[in-house]
């Protein structure tokens, strides 16, 4: 694996995290070092860490909010 490749993973906790959890994806990443792209996508599907899912998790607490303060009236 490129040096450049493991600094990347390294410096993101759960690139580290879903590797050590996956570990296929070393040899992966040792013979196509292209598959980054791939690798990171799965990372982001994994742990929900994708625009759509953050935006999703902000009108849920919105709409907690909103029950918590209906129910005090």
């Amino acid at each position: 694996m490129s040096l450049e490749l493991q600094f990347k993973i390294k410096e993101n906790e759960n690139y580290l995290r879903y590797l050590r959890q996956h570990a296929y994806w070393y040899k992966i990443l040792n013979r196509t070092p292209k598959e980054f792209k791939r690798f990171e996508e799965e990372v982001k599907k994994e742990y929900q860490l994708s625009k759509i899912d953050r935006l999703e998790r902000v009108f849920n607490t919105f709409e907690m909010l909103e029950k918590i303060l209906v129910s005090f009236k």
